[in-house]
Protein backbone atom coordinates (compact mmCIF):
# COMPACT_ATOMS: atom_id res chain seq x y z
CA UNK A 1 0.00 0.00 0.00
CA UNK A 2 1.07 3.43 -0.61
CA UNK A 3 0.19 6.66 0.66
CA UNK A 4 0.70 9.58 -1.28
CA UNK A 5 1.16 13.17 1.16
CA UNK A 6 0.63 16.04 -0.41
CA UNK A 7 1.88 19.35 1.03
CA UNK A 8 0.41 22.62 -0.73
CA UNK A 9 3.05 25.58 0.21
CA UNK A 10 2.57 28.34 2.37
CA UNK A 11 1.52 31.41 1.34
CA UNK A 12 4.63 34.13 1.36
CA UNK A 13 4.97 36.21 4.33
CA UNK A 14 5.61 39.88 3.14
CA UNK A 15 7.28 41.86 6.05
CA UNK A 16 7.04 45.43 5.29
CA UNK A 17 9.53 47.98 7.02
CA UNK A 18 9.37 51.95 6.86
CA UNK A 19 12.06 53.18 6.66
CA UNK A 20 14.29 55.72 8.75
CA UNK A 21 13.29 58.97 8.60
CA UNK A 22 16.22 61.23 9.37
CA UNK A 23 15.55 64.26 11.76
CA UNK A 24 14.60 67.68 9.73
CA UNK A 25 15.57 70.59 11.56
CA UNK A 26 14.47 73.79 12.47
CA UNK A 27 15.31 77.21 14.01
CA UNK A 28 14.27 75.36 16.97
CA UNK A 29 16.41 72.43 17.16
CA UNK A 30 15.16 69.03 15.23
CA UNK A 31 11.64 68.20 13.96
CA UNK A 32 10.67 64.49 15.01
CA UNK A 33 8.63 63.85 11.65
CA UNK A 34 8.74 60.11 11.99
CA UNK A 35 6.29 59.79 14.98
CA UNK A 36 3.15 61.49 14.15
CA UNK A 37 -0.09 60.89 15.99
CA UNK A 38 -2.51 58.27 15.29
CA UNK A 39 -5.26 58.75 13.96
CA UNK A 40 -7.51 60.62 11.06
CA UNK A 41 -7.45 63.63 12.88
CA UNK A 42 -3.79 63.38 13.22
CA UNK A 43 -1.96 66.88 11.62
CA UNK A 44 1.10 65.88 9.29
CA UNK A 45 3.72 67.98 10.72
CA UNK A 46 5.31 69.84 7.56
CA UNK A 47 9.32 70.06 7.03
CA UNK A 48 10.81 73.85 8.38
CA UNK A 49 11.09 75.96 5.19
CA UNK A 50 14.27 75.11 3.74
CA UNK A 51 17.45 78.81 4.11
CA UNK A 52 20.15 78.29 1.83
CA UNK A 53 23.48 79.89 2.42
CA UNK A 54 24.16 83.42 1.58
CA UNK A 55 26.92 83.74 -0.95
CA UNK A 56 28.61 86.85 -0.44
CA UNK A 57 26.07 89.30 0.35
CA UNK A 58 23.80 90.79 -2.71
CA UNK A 59 21.60 93.11 -3.57
CA UNK A 60 18.48 90.30 -3.21
CA UNK A 61 19.42 89.46 0.47
CA UNK A 62 16.56 90.74 2.18
CA UNK A 63 17.27 89.72 5.81
CA UNK A 64 19.82 91.34 8.17
CA UNK A 65 21.78 94.67 8.55
CA UNK A 66 22.46 95.58 4.65
CA UNK A 67 26.47 97.00 4.95
CA UNK A 68 28.27 98.51 2.02
CA UNK A 69 32.30 99.13 1.93
CA UNK A 70 34.04 102.01 0.10
CA UNK A 71 37.67 101.38 0.77
CA UNK A 72 40.37 101.68 -1.46
CA UNK A 73 42.21 98.79 -0.95
CA UNK A 74 40.74 95.37 -2.14
CA UNK A 75 42.48 93.12 0.91
CA UNK A 76 40.63 95.74 3.62
CA UNK A 77 37.18 95.05 1.37
CA UNK A 78 37.90 91.47 1.51
CA UNK A 79 38.46 91.19 5.33
CA UNK A 80 35.26 93.29 5.57
CA UNK A 81 33.43 91.26 3.67
CA UNK A 82 34.30 88.01 5.39
CA UNK A 83 33.73 89.04 8.76
CA UNK A 84 30.24 90.85 8.24
CA UNK A 85 29.25 88.24 6.24
CA UNK A 86 30.15 85.45 8.84
CA UNK A 87 27.69 87.32 11.21
CA UNK A 88 23.91 85.90 11.00
CA UNK A 89 22.16 89.31 11.70
CA UNK A 90 24.30 91.01 9.09
CA UNK A 91 25.94 90.98 5.00
CA UNK A 92 27.32 93.01 2.71
CA UNK A 93 25.18 94.23 -0.29
CA UNK A 94 27.89 95.91 -2.42
CA UNK A 95 31.25 97.87 -2.45
CA UNK A 96 33.52 100.52 -3.87
CA UNK A 97 37.05 101.44 -4.22
CA UNK A 98 36.73 105.03 -4.98
CA UNK A 99 34.09 107.82 -4.03
CA UNK A 100 32.51 108.19 -7.26
CA UNK A 101 31.93 104.64 -7.48
CA UNK A 102 30.14 104.55 -4.22
CA UNK A 103 27.99 107.46 -5.23
CA UNK A 104 26.74 105.44 -8.01
CA UNK A 105 26.27 102.15 -6.44
CA UNK A 106 24.84 102.74 -3.04
CA UNK A 107 21.07 103.94 -4.39
CA UNK A 108 21.11 100.62 -6.33
CA UNK A 109 22.43 98.56 -3.10
CA UNK A 110 20.15 99.92 -0.45
CA UNK A 111 22.63 99.60 2.42
CA UNK A 112 21.08 100.55 6.40
CA UNK A 113 24.86 100.72 6.91
CA UNK A 114 27.98 102.25 5.09
CA UNK A 115 31.40 101.97 6.19
CA UNK A 116 33.87 104.73 4.62
CA UNK A 117 37.18 104.96 4.27
CA UNK A 118 38.55 108.64 4.88
CA UNK A 119 41.02 108.85 2.49
CA UNK A 120 40.55 107.81 -0.87
CA UNK A 121 42.22 108.42 -4.02
CA UNK A 122 39.63 110.60 -6.03
CA UNK A 123 38.60 112.45 -2.67
CA UNK A 124 37.63 111.38 0.71
CA UNK A 125 35.12 109.54 2.66
CA UNK A 126 33.86 112.95 4.38
CA UNK A 127 32.62 114.31 1.59
CA UNK A 128 31.06 111.14 -0.16
CA UNK A 129 29.51 111.26 3.23
CA UNK A 130 27.54 114.39 2.86
CA UNK A 131 26.37 113.27 -0.35
CA UNK A 132 24.68 109.70 0.55
CA UNK A 133 23.46 111.57 3.90
CA UNK A 134 21.65 114.68 1.83
CA UNK A 135 20.10 111.58 -0.65
CA UNK A 136 19.41 109.26 1.74
CA UNK A 137 19.06 110.65 5.12
CA UNK A 138 18.48 107.03 7.01
CA UNK A 139 21.69 105.53 6.03
CA UNK A 140 24.16 105.24 9.01
CA UNK A 141 27.52 105.89 7.64
CA UNK A 142 30.45 105.11 9.98
CA UNK A 143 33.90 106.48 9.10
CA UNK A 144 37.10 104.55 8.94
CA UNK A 145 40.37 105.84 8.56
CA UNK A 146 44.19 105.05 9.78
CA UNK A 147 45.09 107.90 11.17
CA UNK A 148 42.70 109.91 13.70
CA UNK A 149 42.68 113.71 14.56
CA UNK A 150 40.32 116.06 15.92
CA UNK A 151 39.87 117.53 12.08
CA UNK A 152 38.12 114.76 10.47
CA UNK A 153 36.39 113.34 13.40
CA UNK A 154 34.81 117.01 13.74
CA UNK A 155 33.94 117.06 10.01
CA UNK A 156 32.82 113.24 9.97
CA UNK A 157 29.99 114.39 12.96
CA UNK A 158 29.22 117.51 10.79
CA UNK A 159 29.01 115.80 7.76
CA UNK A 160 26.74 113.54 9.44
CA UNK A 161 28.38 110.22 10.29
CA UNK A 162 27.14 107.93 13.27
CA UNK A 163 30.52 106.76 14.01
CA UNK A 164 34.44 107.41 13.47
CA UNK A 165 36.45 104.30 14.00
CA UNK A 166 40.42 103.58 13.46
CA UNK A 167 41.05 100.82 11.07
CA UNK A 168 43.22 98.94 14.20
CA UNK A 169 39.59 97.97 16.03
CA UNK A 170 39.54 94.73 16.67
CA UNK A 171 36.46 92.42 14.49
CA UNK A 172 34.02 91.87 17.48
CA UNK A 173 34.30 95.71 18.35
CA UNK A 174 33.54 96.94 14.78
CA UNK A 175 30.98 94.22 14.27
CA UNK A 176 29.13 95.79 17.57
CA UNK A 177 29.57 99.13 15.85
CA UNK A 178 27.56 98.06 12.54
CA UNK A 179 24.96 96.75 15.08
CA UNK A 180 24.82 99.75 17.40
CA UNK A 181 24.46 102.24 14.20
CA UNK A 182 21.94 100.29 12.70
CA UNK A 183 19.49 100.23 16.16
CA UNK A 184 20.24 104.31 15.82
CA UNK A 185 22.98 104.67 18.49
CA UNK A 186 26.09 106.83 17.90
CA UNK A 187 29.69 106.04 18.31
CA UNK A 188 30.66 109.26 19.61
CA UNK A 189 31.37 110.51 23.30
CA UNK A 190 29.17 113.02 23.84
CA UNK A 191 32.20 115.25 24.51
CA UNK A 192 32.70 115.31 21.41
CA UNK A 193 29.66 115.99 20.05
CA UNK A 194 29.38 118.92 22.11
CA UNK A 195 32.38 120.24 20.50
CA UNK A 196 31.20 119.13 17.03
CA UNK A 197 28.16 121.13 17.65
CA UNK A 198 30.19 124.18 19.04
CA UNK A 199 31.94 124.39 16.18
CA UNK A 200 29.10 124.29 13.82
CA UNK A 201 27.15 126.83 15.35
CA UNK A 202 30.60 129.19 15.60
CA UNK A 203 31.00 128.56 12.05
CA UNK A 204 27.23 129.48 11.18
CA UNK A 205 27.55 132.65 13.66
CA UNK A 206 30.68 133.49 11.59
CA UNK A 207 28.67 132.70 7.98
CA UNK A 208 25.71 135.19 9.43
CA UNK A 209 28.29 138.10 10.22
CA UNK A 210 29.71 138.18 6.58
CA UNK A 211 26.79 138.01 5.08
CA UNK A 212 26.26 141.66 6.52
CA UNK A 213 29.36 143.02 4.00
CA UNK A 214 28.96 144.44 0.69
CA UNK A 215 31.18 142.49 -2.26
CA UNK A 216 33.45 144.65 -2.28
CA UNK A 217 33.88 144.76 1.66
CA UNK A 218 34.51 140.80 1.57
CA UNK A 219 37.45 141.07 -1.20
CA UNK A 220 39.10 143.63 0.97
CA UNK A 221 38.64 141.49 4.21
CA UNK A 222 40.08 138.56 2.14
CA UNK A 223 43.05 141.00 1.23
CA UNK A 224 43.44 142.12 4.96
CA UNK A 225 44.12 138.10 5.47
CA UNK A 226 46.57 137.81 2.84
CA UNK A 227 48.57 141.05 4.89
CA UNK A 228 48.13 143.28 2.59
CA UNK A 229 48.39 147.35 3.50
CA UNK A 230 45.58 149.90 2.74
CA UNK A 231 48.07 151.28 0.07
CA UNK A 232 48.33 147.90 -1.48
CA UNK A 233 44.47 147.08 -1.34
CA UNK A 234 44.13 150.16 -2.80
CA UNK A 235 46.15 149.84 -5.71
CA UNK A 236 45.00 146.44 -6.33
CA UNK A 237 41.31 147.41 -6.54
CA UNK A 238 42.25 150.71 -8.12
CA UNK A 239 40.08 153.09 -5.16
CA UNK A 240 41.85 155.87 -3.09
CA UNK A 241 43.20 154.69 -0.18
CA UNK A 242 41.27 157.12 1.95
CA UNK A 243 38.04 155.24 0.55
CA UNK A 244 40.25 151.51 1.74
CA UNK A 245 40.26 153.15 5.54
CA UNK A 246 36.94 153.92 5.56
CA UNK A 247 35.95 150.48 4.36
CA UNK A 248 38.05 148.84 6.79
CA UNK A 249 36.53 150.36 9.43
CA UNK A 250 33.12 149.90 8.41
CA UNK A 251 34.19 146.18 8.31
CA UNK A 252 35.61 146.54 11.67
CA UNK A 253 31.81 147.92 13.16
CA UNK A 254 30.15 145.29 10.98
CA UNK A 255 32.04 142.17 13.10
CA UNK A 256 32.53 143.29 15.90
CA UNK A 257 36.16 143.67 16.00
CA UNK A 258 37.88 146.35 16.97
CA UNK A 259 41.72 145.47 15.61
CA UNK A 260 42.76 145.14 11.98
CA UNK A 261 44.76 142.03 12.94
CA UNK A 262 41.57 140.63 14.63
CA UNK A 263 40.28 141.19 10.85
CA UNK A 264 42.67 139.16 9.73
CA UNK A 265 42.37 135.91 11.78
CA UNK A 266 38.40 136.63 11.53
CA UNK A 267 38.78 136.48 7.99
CA UNK A 268 40.94 132.75 7.70
CA UNK A 269 37.81 131.37 10.10
CA UNK A 270 34.74 133.44 7.38
CA UNK A 271 36.94 131.52 4.61
CA UNK A 272 36.56 128.35 6.84
CA UNK A 273 32.58 129.02 7.12
CA UNK A 274 32.03 130.06 3.69
CA UNK A 275 33.20 126.48 2.41
CA UNK A 276 31.32 124.68 5.35
CA UNK A 277 28.23 126.29 4.21
CA UNK A 278 29.01 125.59 0.78
CA UNK A 279 29.70 122.13 1.35
CA UNK A 280 25.74 121.83 3.51
CA UNK A 281 23.88 122.98 0.83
Amino acid sequence: MVIICWFSPAPPVTLQVNPVERPRWSAAGPVDVGRQPAGKDAEPVSAPEAHEPRSGGTAADTSGTRVFLLDDHEIVRRGLRQLIDAQPDMHVVGEASTAGEAVLRVPAARPDVALLDVQLPDGDGIEVCRELRAEHPDLACVMLTSFGGDEALLSSIIAGARGFLLKQVDGGSLIEAVRKVAAGQWLIEPAVMARAMDRVRVEHEAYSRLEQLTPRERRILDLIADGRTNRQIADELILAEKTIKNSVSDILSKLGLSRRTEAAVYAVHAQQAQRAHDRGR
